[in-house]
């Protein structure tokens, strides 16, 4: 997560609420041997996914342009800090495997998408995606699509490993995509692809989640710049695994996932050969001291409550700034983000929810709420918290 002017935030630190942080977050056996060698690992797990994928016929497909799908797709949520966390698979930080009975409850709740955070790397061994893993994350991408919602997938956070993000581990390619990194992501996106290129329109692809930090490319430019490429790279890696991924919608990543830094004029979107498949992702916890902070820090002061005319403005003029962004680029915007932490006030919580979701459902963006179990219960029977109860009531009573 990122807090103001873009200053990456530690959210275990910050106290964010069910946020766990990765001690060690690779568990992986290492490569052996050189570059050839790992290279060719690679290039015969891309093979066996490529072929794996083909057992299973391709569904039917509907041709959805993105601004149709973005109606669509309502309110999201997030299914957090379960497939994606670092420590075990599914479980590690300390919340039960995903359920169909759980799914089936997000679709009764109202929600019409689920974005599910996958850490593949985590898991991979030689620079191939364990077929357990694979079969795991299709389960719950069909137990959601048979819900009758979309479900978005995505390569997230994983251990820093596309950004370079950590210095300590990553001494020599801090703050960049290193060629080590675009040879793993070329090739993990080529097996996720493939694997699941005969799903229908109902599930998406998002590019990555937050890890754009390319600082250390040399300049602010070349940094945009890189997140160009690897979106691109994104794309065409995407589409050259052909089935229904020729033309399956695709979310690509907004830099640091920060509106302001989105909109600027140094960010470029890529190209696709599909026309109006694309969506692009940003996240929403502004203002941080409400969304996030629970004790005072050097750079600013908890802020308890939300809701003055001054936070409304806040929040409108940065919507705004989006809506004429995706207005001149004729694509919608993801917000595949958007939570505050429970340790604030029900009334504020609700009143920044609703009015969050609201701002981006009125300019034709998808919301999409950060839960890791708080707000949506992991456990029989499932329920929602009262403030997000509240938040639904008030949504459905407006549509």
């Amino acid at each position: 997560m990122h807090g103001p002017q873009g200053q990456v935030i530690d959210m275990e630190t910050a106290g964010w609420p069910g946020h766990r942080k990765a001690r060690d977050p690779r568990v992986t056996d290492k490569a052996q041997g050189g570059d050839r060698r790992h290279l060719a690992r690679i290039f015969a797990a891309t093979i066996l996914f490529a072929g794996a994928s083909l057992a299973r016929a391709a569904e039917p497909m509907a041709d959805l342009d993105a601004w149709t799908a973005a109606k669509l797709m309502g309110i999201g949520v997030n299914i957090g800090n379960t497939l994606e966390n670092t420590s075990q698979w599914e479980t590690g930080w300390g919340n039960p495997p995903i359920t169909q009975q759980y799914v089936q409850n997000l679709a009764a709740l109202g929600f019409k998408t689920v974005r599910v955070p996958v850490a593949w790397d985590t898991y991979a061994r030689d620079g191939r995606i364990q077929a357990d893993k694979l079969a795991r994350v299709a389960e719950v991408v069909d137990w959601i699509t048979a819900a009758g919602m979309f479900c978005v997938v995505n390569i997230h956070w994983d251990g820093g490993w596309i950004d370079s993000s950590q210095k300590k581990k990553y001494p020599d390619t801090f703050a960049t995509f290193s060629l080590e990194a675009e040879r793993k992501y070329q090739s993990y996106w080529n097996q996720i692809a493939s694997y699941f290129a005969g799903r229908n329109e109902r599930l998406i692809f998002e590019a990555l989640n937050e890890e754009t930090n390319f600082e250390g490319a040399g300049s602010t430019r070349k940094a945009y710049a890189t997140l160009t490429r690897v979106n691109q790279l994104f794309i065409d890696t995407v589409r050259k695994t052909g089935g229904n991924n020729v033309s399956r919608l695709l979310i690509v990543t907004g830099y640091a996932t920060d509106i302001t830094k989105t909109t600027d004029k140094e960010y470029v979107l890529p190209g696709d050969s599909v026309p109006h498949k694309l969506l692009v992702s940003v996240h929403y916890y502004t203002p941080w001291q409400f969304a996030g902070m629970t004790e005072d820090a050097s750079w600013g002061k908890v802020q308890p409550t939300w809701g003055s005319p001054a936070d409304v403005a806040e929040l409108n003029r940065l919507f705004d700034a989006m809506q004429e962004f995706c207005t001149r680029n004729d694509l919608p915007a993801f917000i595949g983000e958007f939570g505050v932490t429970d340790r604030k006030e029900k009334a504020s919580r609700v009143r920044w929810m609703t009015a969050v979701a609201e701002a981006a459902m009125s300019r034709r963006m998808v919301p999409v709420l950060w839960d890791t179990g708080g707000d949506t219960s992991r456990k029989p029977p499932y329920g929602a918290s009262p403030a997000l109860q509240e938040v639904l009531l008030k949504l459905s009573a407006g549509n």
